[in-house]
């Protein structure tokens, strides 16, 4: 099997990449999120892979870090997903908040996901609620921003929890901050203050 590609990118969209191993040429299928990690095409660059043989075809699938490996893994292990549905969950959602919408049962972002509906968004919850609480994206993983700002979300919700607010309203309440400022890294003491202006209900 075929764990980890070393090379020359030849090509790259946001979808697939075809990298040059001393002059051979492997086409990779890649979540949005692993493209936009790679360097633009001609420079040096790994990926970790797995590889999918069928009767009709052999296809290698890459990952920018063994993290986003082990929750493609975890995807396509459940009945109704198959691969291209799983890089389609990958490169819609962060590892940290694919995380965190699983483990508050929040099925009504997961089946805003591309090709999840309610029965697939059920059976995800379902089957990955035990086994994703253990996934954390750290910097070993090449995820070091995601993994700050999960430190922050967290911080900031024992702090309002110290507060006197039940740990469900500050959840919500952070989570809504976040979601209306995704692209923002904000710091444990904006995302209280944010928090507080909601009302806290």
């Amino acid at each position: 099997m075929i764990a980890q590609l070393r090379g020359t990118l030849v090509a790259k969209t946001s979808t697939e990449i075809v990298i040059d191993c001393s002059g051979v040429g492997y086409r990779v299928s890649v979540s949005m999120a692993t493209s936009a990690q790679l360097p633009d095409a001609g420079a040096q660059a790994t990926v970790l892979t797995l590889m999918s043989v069928r009767e009709d075809a052999i296809q290698l699938f890459g990952f920018g870090n063994e993290t986003e490996r082990e929750v493609f893994q975890l995807l396509t292990a459940i009945s109704g997903i198959g691969p291209k549905i799983a890089l389609g969950i990958l490169s819609s959602i962060t590892l940290v908040d694919l995380r965190e919408v699983i483990l508050h049962n929040d099925l009504v972002q997961l089946q805003k996901l591309p090709g999840i509906g309610k029965k697939t968004a059920e059976r995800i919850m379902i089957e990955l609620r035990d086994k994703i609480g253990g996934i954390r994206p750290s910097p070993s993983d090449g995820s070091e921003e995601s993994a700050t700002r999960f430190d922050a979300r967290q911080e900031a919700i024992a702090a309002l929890t110290a507060l006197g607010y039940t740990k469900q309203t500050a959840e919500k309440a952070v989570r809504q901050v976040i979601t209306a400022e995704p692209e923002t890294a904000l710091s444990v003491d904006a995302l209280i203050r944010k928090a507080l202006r909601l009302g806290m209900k």
